[in-house]
Formats: C-alpha cells, sequence, structure tokens
C-alpha cells in the first residue's frame, strides 16, 4: 500500500528546472528521513530511504559580533537547545565542529538563509578566568642577554692545529759557537712544564714549556669548554711570539681563526666573537700582518679595534654599565698605545704624540703625569723641542707627579740640549735615590759616554748586571749599550762580550733577540 503510494506521488511531480530542491508538495515520510529526489523507474526496485545528508556549514567569523537586536531580527527559527544568552567571548572566537543538519531544516523557506550556529561548548571545557603570565618588560635582562647557543667544536683541540716547537734557538747557535763544551751553561731545550707551576715558569722566560703546556691541555679539553680553549690558545699564541717563531705563530692564528669563522650559522659566531673570544687573540691575529711585513695594513687592523672599543663603550654608556665601559676604555686605551708604537717605529712622531694627547687628561678632570711625559719624550726623539718643553713643565706643575719622574724629564730634556753635566747629576740622583730603577741607570752610563767617561759608565752597566742578572738581561736595550761599551774598548771586547753571553745563557731564558749582544753567527 505505502509502494503505490509513493509511486502515484513521485510519477505526478517532477523536479522544476529553476530550483535544486523538491517541490513544497512532496511529503516528507514519517520517520523523518529526506525522500532521495534521483529515483529510478524501475518499479521492481524498491525505493528506500538514503541516510541523512550531511551539509559542511559555513565557518563563523569569530571576530563579527552582532548586537542582540540585530541578531534576534536576522536569525528566523532557531534550534531550540540553543541557550536564550548571547554566547560568552569563549565560545565566540572557538570553532565549532561541522554539524549534520536536520532535514526539516533543508525544507526551503522564504526567510533568507542564515549561518548555522555552532553549538553552545560546555563551560568547563574552557577555564575563562585563567591567569594569564604578564609579557616581560622590554628593559628586562633576559632581553638585553641573548640566549648563549650551544657550540661544539672539536677542530679547536684537533692535534693537528699545532706545528712542532723547534729545540734550539739563536742563543744555543752562539753559545756553539764561541763557548767550550766545558763552559756553555746548561739550558732546558725540552720544554717539559710538569715540574713547575705556571707563575715560575712566566717569572723565568719558560715559553718554550709554556707553548707545550697550552698545546697538551688543548688537546685534551672538553671542546664545549669555550672559554678554557680560547684563553690556552691565547697562552699558546702568545708564547711562540715570545720564542720569536712569528712565522709559526702566524700559521696556527690562520688555523684558530678559519675554524671560528667556519662557525654556523651566523649568530652563534657573532655571539661567540662577542662574549668569548678573548680581546687579546684579536690583536694577535692583527699583529700577525706585521709580521708579514705589511705595516699600512697592520695600522688599519688596529683602527678598526680602536674603533669598536669606542662603539661599545658608547653603548654600554648608554645602558649605565659602567664595569664594562672601564673595560672597553682601558682597552681602547691599551690599542692607542699599541698604534703610536707602530708610528714611531715608522718614524711618524707627530702622529704618535698627537693620538697620545686625549689621554693625558682623563674624565674626571685628573690629569696623567706619566702619559704626558711619554708625550713629551716623543716629541723629543721626534725633535719638536718646543712641544716636548710645553709638556715637560706640565708634568713639572703636577702636585701627583713623583720626583723621580720630574728628574728624569729634567735630565733628557737637559741631553736633548746638549747639557750633559746637567743630565749627568739628575740622573745620579736618581740611581742615589733609587738603585732599582734601571731605566736611569741605562740613561746615566749614556751621558757617562757623551762625556768621554767610558770607563765609569762599563762600570755602572756591570754593577747593575751584578746587583739583578734577571732583570737585566731581559733588556735588550741594556745589553746592547753595554756591548757598544765593550767595543769602544777593543783591547778587552771579544773576551768581555763571550762572558756577557754566558751570563745572559744563564738567566735569560727564552725568546731572546741574540742581535743585541752585536755577536754575528757566521
Amino acid at each position: 500500500m505505502r509502494r503505490s503510494q509513493l509511486e502515484t506521488r513521485l510519477d505526478s511531480h517532477v523536479l522544476s528546472p529553476s530550483t535544486d530542491v523538491l517541490d513544497s508538495e512532496v511529503k516528507q515520510p514519517s520517520d523523518g528521513s529526506a525522500v532521495n529526489p534521483d529515483f529510478h523507474s524501475n518499479d521492481d526496485e524498491l525505493i528506500a530511504s538514503p541516510p541523512p545528508v550531511l551539509v559542511e556549514p559555513e565557518v563563523p567569523d569569530p571576530f563579527i559580533v552582532d548586537d542582540g537586536e540585530d541578531s534576534d531580527s536576522d536569525t528566523g527559527h532557531e534550534d531550540e537547545t540553543l541557550a536564550d544568552d548571547p554566547p560568552s567571548a569563549a565560545d565566540e572566537i572557538a570553532l565549532a565542529p561541522s554539524t549534520v543538519l536536520d532535514p526539516a531544516s533543508s525544507q526551503p523557506s522564504d526567510e533568507p538563509l542564515q549561518s548555522p550556529v555552532p553549538a553552545p561548548i560546555p563551560q568547563n571545557s574552557v577555564n575563562v578566568d585563567k591567569a594569564v603570565p604578564s609579557l616581560p618588560s622590554l628593559g628586562s635582562e633576559e632581553e638585553e642577554e641573548e640566549e648563549a647557543p650551544e657550540l661544539y667544536l672539536p677542530g679547536l683541540i684537533i692535534p693537528t692545529m699545532f706545528l712542532p716547537i723547534p729545540n734550539t734557538d739563536p742563543l744555543t747557535t752562539l753559545l756553539t759557537k764561541y763557548i767550550s763544551p766545558e763552559k756553555r751553561p746548561a739550558r732546558d731545550l725540552t720544554g717539559d712544564w710538569q715540574r713547575n707551576d705556571f707563575h715560575t715558569l712566566v717569572m723565568t722566560n719558560s715559553w718554550r714549556a709554556l707553548a707545550r703546556m697550552a698545546r697538551d691541555r688543548i688537546v685534551v679539553a672538553n671542546p664545549e669548554d669555550l672559554t678554557l680553549i680560547l684563553s690556552l690558545w691565547y697562552l699558546r699564541l702568545a708564547s711562540l711570539a715570545r720564542l720569536r717563531l712569528f712565522n709559526q705563530t702566524s700559521a696556527e692564528c690562520s688555523n684558530l681563526f678559519t675554524v671560528l669563522n667556519a662557525i654556523e650559522p651566523a649568530g652563534a659566531r657573532a655571539w661567540l666573537f662577542e662574549r668569548i673570544l678573548p680581546f687579546e687573540l684579536e690583536v694577535l691575529e692583527a699583529k700577525t700582518k706585521y709580521w708579514a711585513g705589511d705595516h699600512m695594513g697592520y695600522l688599519d687592523a688596529l683602527v678598526a679595534l680602536l674603533k669598536r672599543c669606542k662603539e661599545k663603550s658608547k653603548m654600554y654608556g648608554r645602558k649605565k654599565d659602567p664595569s664594562n665601559v672601564a673595560m672597553w676604555k682601558e682597552r681602547g686605551a691599551r690599542v692607542c698605545l699599541i698604534v703610536a708604537s707602530q708610528l714611531i717605529e715608522m718614524k711618524d712622531y707627530l702622529a704618535a704624540a698627537r693620538l697620545l694627547e686625549p689621554l693625558c687628561t682623563q674624565e674626571d678632570g685628573a690629569s696623567s703625569p706619566h702619559m704626558q711625559s711619554a708625550v713629551a719624550r716623543i716629541y723629543l726623539q721626534g725633535g719638536y723641542i718646543a712641544m716636548a718643553m710645553k709638556h715637560f713643565a706640565a708634568v713639572a706643575q703636577d702636585t701627583t707627579a713623583e720626583p723621580s719622574l720630574k728628574a728624569m724629564d729634567a735630565a733628557l730634556l737637559a741631553s736633548a740640549e746638549g747639557d750633559w753635566e746637567r743630565a749627568t747629576n739628575a740622573l745620579r740622583q736618581i740611581v742615589q735615590n733609587d738603585s732599582d730603577n734601571y731605566a736611569a741607570v741605562n740613561n746615566l752610563a749614556v751621558a757617562l759616554l757623551s762625556r768621554g767617561h767610558l770607563k765609569e759608565g762599563i762600570q755602572v752597566l756591570e754593577d747593575a748586571l751584578q746587583a739583578s742578572p734577571s732583570t737585566i738581561v731581559v733588556a735588550e736595550p741594556f745589553l746592547f749599550n753595554l756591548s757598544t761599551l765593550y767595543e769602544l774598548r777593543s783591547t778587552t771586547a771579544a773576551d768581555k762580550k763571550r762572558g756577557l753571553l754566558v751570563e745572559v745563557a744563564k738567566w735569560a731564558g727564552d725568546g731572546l733577540r741574540t742581535a743585541c749582544l752585536k755577536m754575528p753567527v757566521n
């Protein structure tokens, strides 16, 4: 009976060409399921009710909030299960899952179609009153300090990064040539460092042992302990430079910075250069240009370091960090001294003096008499007597200057003016007050030589050598002047110089520039 009724109704109705839904006269089955319009004309086939039609609703815009009145006027009939109160903020923001529309709601209506309303979310699923952590302030230390990247650099501890240190030096060559085996003092060139502590090795100028110690500790270090590794690298390179092995120092320094410049990502590399790498290593890298003979390139590298020191000092000044400001200012002052020394070596005395003049007065208004005296001596060496006298007069009027410094300035000025007697008297007074002032002792010997008192000049230098041999033998100008005075006494020059060589071999340690002894190797 039901099948014949359905066939009769379906035969008498057709789909409207202008609409996608059935005519309103089509009756819905009593069980609420929709009738599929795509029927078959075969009478023998049983027409069964298909499953409910799944319709994907449009996702509502969570950022549009309708007013209460507009919402009531625009919405037709809503589901009775929805609450009368407007949804909370959490309900509006949350996206509703796809729902299955009721077949009754799919009937055409004269009212405009509305976006489906999401089902209400239970109040216990979202804690609206949950405490939200406050954002960090812009000036907090967490934002200022960059997060330390994790760096693992096994390339820094590879043994092949280091070159072997020769077990001989120029001083040994001179001993072999001029001193018989039974008179040669014993010298340790093995570089054994386990028997002495670090302080003893430094005080005895055992640079070969220090270089080997640094190398042995680097190769067994943890690749993650970059602070220790880079500090040992600086000790290694500085010791090689003290040994005057400049080519080896440049090669190993190049190996080090090749590994450091290959660090990826670039942010981690910048962090390491900024926070971990010792500033002294950067100065040593610049020094390699000088050892290669590129003096102008060396100056350019030093000026770049000086500019960086100024920028860092200003940056930490804006951050009110006095400790870092003082550190970078001290570094800048030291770089200025290095630049001035290079300019003096290049005979540009005026530029060197003008570079150091700003350092004579500190920020708090206090003067630096030692720095002002150094500037005066640079002017004096360049022949600018008037400028030198101006700075010497400022030192003489400075109440904070030591009397010995004022007396030394007066002696140097008298020497420049050719008044050797006045210079000798001033230097004698300094030596009588402080016998350990070996700079005054050396200048006194030069003043005595200028007055023709050769024997007395030699006696002054020899007395100082016997009083403190470990200090004198590492002062190359002192040894050069003593050797020159020996040569002026031609009768005993060879024997005296051989005796000086033996004394130097006992106390000098490593790295002495043997040219100061004026004893040719060939």
